[in-house]
C-alpha cells in the first residue's frame, strides 16, 4: 500500500504543509537520495495520491486532495473497526463471569 512507507508519508506530509514542490526541494535535508524520492513519488502518484506538472526543466510534485480525502475516510473506517473491537475485547476480559 502507498501509505505504508514511512518516507512516502513524510513526503506527502511534506507537501501538505508546503504545497507543491520539486524533487530536488524534497530531498534538501533528508538522507533520501532524489532516485529514492522519485521512486516514491511515483509510487505515490500510481494511488492517486499526487500529480506532477511540469515548471521548466523541472517536475514539481502535489498533492490530489479528492484522493487523499477517500484515503483518510477509509483509514478512518479501519480505525473505527479496530476501537469497537478494543472494546469488545475489553468486555470480554473484564467481564467476571
Amino acid at each position: 500500500m502507498a501509505l505504508g512507507d514511512e518516507t512516502r508519508l513524510s513526503l506527502l506530509a511534506r507537501l501538505s504543509s508546503t504545497g507543491p514542490l520539486s524533487i530536488t526541494v524534497l530531498t534538501e535535508g533528508t538522507v533520501v537520495s532524489r532516485q529514492a524520492v522519485s521512486k516514491h513519488l511515483h509510487v505515490l502518484e500510481g494511488a492517486g495520491l499526487v500529480r506532477a506538472t511540469r515548471l521548466g526543466r523541472e517536475r514539481v510534485w502535489e498533492l490530489e486532495p479528492k484522493r487523499l480525502a477517500e484515503a483518510k475516510r477509509y483509514l478512518d473506517a479501519v480505525s473505527e473497526q479496530w476501537d469497537e473491537a478494543l472494546e469488545r475485547l475489553r468486555v470480554f476480559v473484564e467481564d467476571p463471569e
